[in-house]
């Protein structure tokens, strides 16, 4: 799986620590920035180049795309502006319910984009939900189908 991820300066050292563990654990990750720490940065400039990406390649069993930012809801924001980007925002600290959400945003929605908070998560537990999120299948449930073309075809 190739996995795209981009961050503004809020989301920079989580970023740099998601791409070391998930290129260590084997996946191909493509750093789209910042790659230099700049406090005065855009996170649009970054996450529409995830967008694009994802937007291009759209087959979520091949490709992935994560952005990070401080509260990650502007990021969110941003990717969702893309055709056939369905991305979901976790933050804070609740394991249960992040994990949870994670596997709903793929079981469900077929999430192909991860929008993280990283002033409202700890480092260690985004990378455990970066990783069940990775790991989870779409259900290809006829209701959950349905659903995702109603959204397509808006």
């Amino acid at each position: 799986m190739k996995i795209v991820i981009a961050s503004d300066h809020a989301g920079f050292e989580l970023k740099k620590y998601l791409v070391n563990s998930l290129q260590d654990k084997g996946y191909d990750v493509i750093d789209m920035g910042n790659t230099v720490y700049s406090e005065t940065d855009d996170y649009p400039d970054y996450i529409k180049m995830v967008g694009e990406y994802i937007s291009e390649h759209n087959n979520p069993k091949q490709y992935r795309g994560i952005v990070i930012g401080g509260s990650g809801q502007g990021e969110n924001i941003c990717a969702n502006k893309f055709s056939h980007v369905r991305s979901v925002l976790i933050y804070g600290n609740d394991r249960g319910l992040n994990t949870e959400i994670a596997k709903l945003s793929r079981q469900h929605n077929n999430a192909n984009v991860l929008s993280l908070g990283a002033r409202f998560i700890e480092t260690d537990h985004a990378l455990e939900v970066v990783q069940i999120w990775l790991d989870e299948e779409f259900s290809n449930e006829e209701r959950h189908i349905r659903r995702l073309s109603k959204i397509e075809n808006k």
